[in-house]
């Protein structure tokens, strides 16, 4: 099987961005009409989500057949009606005899002070997604739910980062693969995990034209986060973060297991996010299963959290300066 990085690379998941780059806002449609066993993992303080207590155990749907990401705060929730719409006129969905339900998980990022605050992804948008939706390998950066996306909010937003979408995925052998797509909004700083270096994040207030690697170009978070004024920030920055995304494989697994390879690619999140999971952070990751390949849970979420890890170096190296933001790569 040929690899492209990308989450696509999954038999069976397409991939659909829209945005708005005038108010700096879109959604990300990632589409599985065959159905997929979904699971998902919430952690952090302030998450907004449609549609995730069907995903869990116990509980009567076992596989979805999309998930949205979206920018927009709770107000980009209405764009996951958009791809509901959309599966329903492709028949798409759970049967219940007098209509097909389609099941449609979705969480979103705040975004809504980099652009304009009263233009937000709505079912327009989220129907527009699917219409652009293909298994090509999806673009990463300033594009769909990544639009809007920023990084590094310690000191307020003069001094965060510009940071965005991103896909990637590994062939972990006997034909099983496993990708990732995450849209990267942090509150705190994006770490190379093999040197444990900032590659992108808040910067220092007192510095001058961007030089990356520069000795006190980063503020570093959480050195911030001991002192006084980073105690005194946190106050203001509990508004603007969240990481959200999607682990996907072909192995073919449980309902319960899906759900684990969400919880295991958060791993993937904390290596490559300092400090992860706050209070002032909604991080939210689904997990789906396309069931054609036998694989053994614990091997899918060990490389899951790798992927995911990956997707999310890839959203930062891809973006682009927007709204007076630098990017990592500028």
């Amino acid at each position: 099987m040929k690899i492209n990085n990308a989450i696509t690379d999954i038999p069976g998941i397409q991939v659909g961005h829209a945005q708005d780059m005038d108010a700096l806002t879109g959604c990300t449609a990632i589409l599985c009409p065959d159905g997929a066993v979904g699971g998902v993992d919430q952690r952090g303080g302030a998450p907004g989500t449609r549609e995730i207590d069907a995903l869990r155990p116990l509980h009567l749907v076992d596989k979805v057949h999309a998930v949205v990401l979206s920018g927009g705060s709770a107000f980009g929730l209405d764009s996951a009606s958009g791809v509901v719409q959309y599966l329903e006129e492709q028949g798409v969905g759970f049967d219940v005899k007098v209509a097909r339900v389609p099941i449609v998980p979705a969480a979103i990022l705040f975004d809504l002070g980099i652009g304009r605050a009263d233009v937000r992804p709505d079912p327009e948008m989220g129907y527009q997604a699917c219409l652009n939706a293909s298994a090509d390998p999806p673009k990463n950066g300033n594009i769909g739910a990544g639009t809007g996306a920023t990084v590094g909010k310690i000191l307020g937003p003069k001094q965060a980062m510009k940071a965005g979408i991103g896909t990637a995925s590994m062939d972990i052998g006997a034909g099983v693969v496993v990708g990732a797509m995450v849209a990267v909004n942090a509150f705190g700083d994006v770490i190379d995990p093999a040197s444990g270096e900032i590659i992108t994040g808040a910067r220092a207030a007192d510095v001058g034209p961007l030089h990356i690697g520069a000795q006190g170009y980063f503020a570093d978070t959480l050195r911030v986060m001991k002192s006084l004024i980073g105690r005194t920030a946190l106050g203001f920055a509990s508004r603007g973060n969240t990481v959200i995304g999607v682990v996907a494989t072909n192995a073919k697994l449980t309902k319960e297991g899906a759900n684990k390879v969400a919880q295991m690619a958060h791993d993937g999140l904390a290596r490559t996010i300092r400090p992860a999971h706050t209070m002032v952070d909604g991080d939210t990751i689904f997990a789906l299963a396309m069931g054609a390949k036998k694989a053994d849970v614990n091997i899918v979420g060990a490389f899951g959290a790798e992927v995911f890890a990956q997707a999310v170096l890839r959203a930062v190296y891809a973006a682009k300066p927007v709204a007076g933001l630098p990017s990592a790569t500028e």
